[in-house]
């Protein structure tokens, strides 16, 4: 993967360094220390240079960025990706239920990751890298970066996305999600300030849940989270009730840190669990089942096996619980600051076929 990146320098940044000048566009230290070891990675109106040479007003510099390494951990995987946009620097795709972000020990080749591998299978040197994670049954819209740098700098608009005071404040994130919870949230709208952390063994959870029996079904068990004011980390969730009918909620939330299971976490410990969700809602935990997804080996790229379908681990929670058989949750906008061009980016995804039908059915009943 190769990229050329063009600066024009104004009479505000002349004097700068090179170092200092990246620095400013939110350029990391490891994205320095790449640009200093390798040749030939920076030039000032068409010349070779160092990251501490000084530049003058509208001097071009250029910035090289080649990677010639790639995820040969993840194989590439024929699976439907739904693109919503495309430039040099990023990847954006509206990911569907039920597909995880990454591969993971029980399930090697049904991800975004080999799917996305597989649509760059002829181009060298590419290196997944998802932003702004979402969970396994979680729909919606997420960016991926296809270089270190845009990397670097999607990565510090996630990490400071609720702290946007400083240098860096011309970059933002805002990721807002539709989400159909169980039961009538009081207030109507507010924010949820209740730190996280990983949920241990018999460990008695702030999330106040009836399910703390082990009914041998969740293979998720070892992330789980839980409310703790004790140990956990900072995590904040803005929410607002856009309907509420038949002891259902519909509800926009925007998060302003991204935990895992975050929103999931925080709606269980409002006593208003996410329609669909066996890790947190005790009516579908007690329901969930084992499952598999078949997915054909011929899909796989290069696969040597004998077998002519490969069975994909699942959870299954059947959709006369709720109305639906995973949680309604959905990554429904993005927006964020362009890592290169400083553009204001903004995307929507509509909400997928099966929260439609719960929305259909629960506030129109």
């Amino acid at each position: 993967m190769e990229r050329k990146i063009i600066y024009q320098i104004k009479t505000e940044e002349a004097g700068l360094r090179v170092d200092q000048f990246l620095h400013r566009r939110s350029y990391s230290r490891k994205n320095l220390a790449q640009l200093k070891n390798c040749s030939n990675s920076t030039r000032i109106n068409g010349k070779s240079c160092r990251l501490m040479d000084r530049l003058s007003v509208d001097d071009i510099l250029e910035v090289s960025i080649t990677e010639k390494n790639c995820s040969e951990n993840i194989p590439a995987t024929a699976l439907p990706l739904t693109i919503v946009y495309e430039d040099e620097d990023i990847l954006v795709v509206d990911k569907p239920a039920g597909l995880p972000i990454h591969p993971s020990k029980d399930n090697y080749y049904y991800s975004l990751a080999n799917a996305v591998m597989y649509y760059y299978r002829n181009c060298s040197g590419f290196v997944f890298r998802c932003t702004n994670r979402l969970d396994r049954d979680t729909s919606g819209l997420t960016v991926i970066a296809k270089h270190a740098v845009s990397a670097g700098i999607l990565g510090t608009m996630v990490k400071e996305s609720g702290n946007q005071s400083g240098s860096i404040s011309r970059l933002f994130m805002e990721r807002e999600y539709t989400a159909i919870a169980c039961g009538e949230i009081i207030p109507a709208s507010g924010t949820i300030d209740a730190p996280l952390s990983l949920r241990l063994p018999r460990q008695t959870a702030l999330l106040q849940t009836d399910a703390d029996t082990d009914d041998g079904v969740l293979p998720e068990r070892s992330i789980e989270r839980c409310v703790d004011f004790e140990h956990g980390e900072r995590a904040v969730t803005h929410y607002r009730v856009l309907e509420a009918k038949n002891n259902y909620s519909l509800v926009s939330i925007l998060l302003e840190t991204g935990r895992t299971h975050q929103i999931r976490v925080h709606m269980a410990y409002l006593g208003c669990p996410l329609a669909g969700d066996y890790l947190y809602n005790p009516e579908c935990r007690r329901a969930a089942t084992k499952g598999c997804i078949e997915l054909p080996a011929a899909q796989i790229s290069g696969f040597e096996g004998k077998q002519r379908a490969i069975n994909i681990p699942c959870v299954h929670v059947p959709p006369d619980i709720n109305g639906i058989s995973r949680q309604a949750l959905h990554a429904s906008r993005l927006k964020f600051t362009h890592p290169i061009s400083g553009k204001i980016m903004e995307f929507r995804s509509p909400l997928p076929m099966d929260m439609q039908r719960l929305k259909a059915q629960a506030f129109h009943s």
